[in-house]
């Protein structure tokens, strides 16, 4: 091989890398900011559709200037590629949620104007680092007589000591005005010594600030990244919005963040999303939640809290009579957890969302909770319950469940047993009303033919709706033929299905059940009705 004939390309990048890039633009696009305060949260849904959109134009763009430089090795198509999608997801941002019209239609320019002089944000759509030069330009309006900001955003920006010393004494002289503070991501690429002391510094100038919203997230801080925010957090009395996500928030720093801030009275909202706080951890926090009451949104998804800490977490959730919005997803909670959950879900009558997939709740935890849900949350719009080892046996009270909540727009039992039994029975349960549902997602949970038959049968007539996932089943390939035909006129809503194994077999018992035989039990089944109350 003749290695001076060789070169390497970087374009164009591979379908992976591409949908990689789709996955970061859509979790980047859902994260609460200061931005998305000001201009709307996208739904996850409509984020992907925008991040899938998003992708397509920048590499489009970017293959054609490719196309014009065929002898280069596409590295400079990469960084269009790069910078065309960080201006478009800024453009999407801030064009806000695009699913339901606004009643007031267009907002007044006015009203736009006054936005703009409230808000500063350093981000610009780029990502590098900040140096004391660069600081005292970027930062020059905030040093402006008579400025307006109450909203500052410094996330995505990387900040070095020089930079942290230049924007100190600009946001202490802000101190009677800020309200509401992003520092997430800002201290990326630095030594830990360099972003501790950044920290302090940033920390320090805040320090007097009565704010309403605080946003640290993405930084890594373990304990001493949360001690180094000590001065911010223990003069914080109104916080109304705190967000921890992604920040190493181990045990001791969970016992930290619950040492230093003096009062969560008027705390709205709180998220530890993606820390490894651990069930000590947990204990911590569910003190910081019982002093809450005022508490509507916690999210703790993805913290390694076992069955102890998930207990805790519960019963402090007792005190939060308030609550709209709760995710626990991706925990190990196990049935003992579930079970104190649903002792407190009760008293959660304007609950709208619940996410408890991937809990180990199996079937006792998620009847326990079912049962509970049924008498409560009225106006239910999401529960997810997915990956909980979930088995026919809970079926009958998960299906009574799901038929008393006729506001559902969004219900996720994926990666679970429940068979074809299962599924015509929560098929059964959806057939009436619940005229709001837009996505179902019953995948890899050991369907045939009969089961996929009555799902597709629930919803296909059903005005708005979207998704029906189906995949990673045991549908036989008639079984398939007779779903796409239910959707010949709407294909669009029906979900992939490259993964179903119509050979499939099911361990727990005999699995080469005859055609015939999935039409009885469907027929069996159809003449059973699903009690509302017990």
């Amino acid at each position: 091989m003749d290695s001076a004939g060789f070169s390497l390309k970087l374009w164009p990048p591979s379908v992976n890398t591409r949908l990689m890039l789709v996955e970061k633009m859509t979790k980047n696009l859902i994260t609460p900011s200061i931005l998305s305060r000001k201009y709307g949260l996208l739904s996850k849904e409509e984020a992907e559709e925008d991040a899938k959109q998003i992708e397509a134009v920048a590499f489009a763009s970017a293959n054609q200037h490719f196309d014009k430089e065929p002898d280069g090795d596409g590295s400079s198509a990469v960084q269009l590629y790069a910078k065309e999608s960080s201006r478009l997801m800024l453009e999407v941002i801030k064009r806000g949620p695009q699913t339901k019209e606004s009643a007031e239609g267009v907002i007044p320019e006015k009203v736009k104007a006054s936005d703009e002089t409230t808000i500063f944000d350093v981000y610009k759509g780029r990502r590098d680092f900040i140096n004391a030069e660069v600081a005292g330009e970027l930062l020059k309006p905030l040093r402006e007589p008579g400025n307006n900001y109450k909203r500052i955003c410094f996330s995505n920006r990387s900040f070095g000591v020089d930079a942290a010393k230049i924007a100190g004494p600009i946001l202490s002289s802000l101190k009677d005005q800020l309200t509401e503070v992003d520092l997430s991501d800002f201290i990326a690429g630095r030594p830990e010594e360099e972003a501790l002391e950044v920290m302090e510094i940033f920390s320090s100038a805040l320090g007097a600030c009565d704010l309403r919203y605080l946003n640290l997230s993405n930084n890594a801080l373990g304990e001493k990244g949360v001690r180094a925010f000590g001065a911010l957090l223990k003069s914080q009395q109104n916080l109304e919005e705190l967000y921890l996500m992604n920040d190493g928030i181990s045990e001791e720093a969970a016992q930290a963040v619950c040492e230093l801030i003096p009062s969560t009275d008027k705390l709205r909202i709180l998220h530890f999303h993606n820390n490894m706080t651990g069930d000590e951890g947990a204990l911590a926090i569910s003190e910081l939640v019982k002093h809450s009451p005022a508490l509507e949104d916690f999210r703790c998804s993805s913290t390694r809290v076992g069955s102890e800490g998930g207990v805790a977490l519960s019963q402090a959730l007792g005190e939060c009579r308030n609550l709209k919005k709760l995710d626990l997803r991706d925990n190990m909670f196990g049935v003992e957890a579930g079970i104190a959950l649903s002792k407190v879900l009760s008293i959660f009558s304007d609950l709208t969302e619940i996410y408890l997939s991937y809990l180990n709740l199996e079937d006792e935890g998620s009847i326990a909770l079912a049962n509970a849900l049924k008498g409560s949350a009225p106006s239910l719009e999401v529960l997810e319950m997915d990956g909980n080892d979930i088995t026919v046996k809970a079926a009958p009270v998960l299906a009574a469940c799901i038929a008393a909540k006729q506001f559902l727009t969004k219900l996720r039992l994926a990666e679970n047993e429940l068979k074809d039994e299962g599924a015509i029975l929560i098929a059964k349960a959806l057939e009436d009303g619940h005229g709001q549902l837009t996505e179902l997602d019953m995948s890899t949970n050991a369907i045939r033919r009969a089961g996929a038959r009555c799902l597709a049968q629930a919803v296909v007539s059903k005005l708005g709706f979207k998704v029906l996932s189906i995949n990673g089943n045991f549908i036989s390939d008639e079984g398939i033929d007779e779903v796409k035909d239910i959707f010949k006129n709407s294909i669009n809503v029906l979900g992939p299905l490259d993964e179903n194994d119509p050979e499939g077999e099911d361990y727990d018992e005999d699995a080469d059940e005859e055609t015939d035989n999935e039409y009885e039990l469907e027929t069996r089944l159809k003449g059973l009705d699903i009690k509302q109350e017990e």
